[in-house]
């Protein structure tokens, strides 16, 4: 069984209670957005990190991660791109590569919009964690954990991290 925490957008911010997080955490799956400074490339070090860039991301992020990932997490099949859309809205290009992969688990970021969407017609779970970092126009920040054991998801939870910002 793998403990997983699937975050995006950054956008460069990341806080302890963030870090505390992927201490019980065996993998941190980033759906792109990272930003880069002394705190990122901390928790790339420091974690099992698998990520794609983002459309922010310089070529630092560029140079590490991929526009698209493909990979297994125990016996599940995981695809994960940072501009993907969601059931029923996917990008031309990424609903091909879903058709190609067959995957089990479909993530995505860069709308700052939490979704999880289980997708009948692909038979897969979509997620989408919101945003956890202070850009944007999202209101609270989020993550996703989750476990994975085998063929099984279980577990699964959104963690509210704060308020973006304080609206006045």
């Amino acid at each position: 069984m793998k403990k997983i925490a699937i975050i995006s957008d950054t956008h460069s911010f990341l806080e302890t209670k963030i870090t505390n997080i992927f201490k019980k955490c065996d993998e941190v799956w980033h759906a792109g957005d990272f930003g880069y400074n002394s705190n990122i490339e901390k928790m790339i070090e420091t974690n099992k990190v698998r990520g794609v860039y983002g459309n922010i991301d310089g070529q630092k992020i560029r140079n590490i991660y991929p526009k698209i990932q493909r990979f297994e997490c125990e016996k599940m099949k995981i695809l994960m791109t940072h501009i993907g859309g969601y059931p029923g809205k996917y990008l031309k290009h990424i609903e091909k590569e879903i058709q190609r992969y067959k995957p089990n688990i479909f993530i995505s970021g860069h709308s700052h919009i939490v979704k999880i969407i289980y997708d009948n017609k692909y038979n897969l779970l979509h997620i989408n964690p919101g945003a956890a970092g202070k850009e944007g126009f999202h209101i609270m920040r989020t993550i996703v954990l989750l476990n994975i054991d085998g063929k099984k998801i279980s577990n699964l939870k959104l963690i509210e991290l704060g308020e973006r910002a304080k609206i006045i």
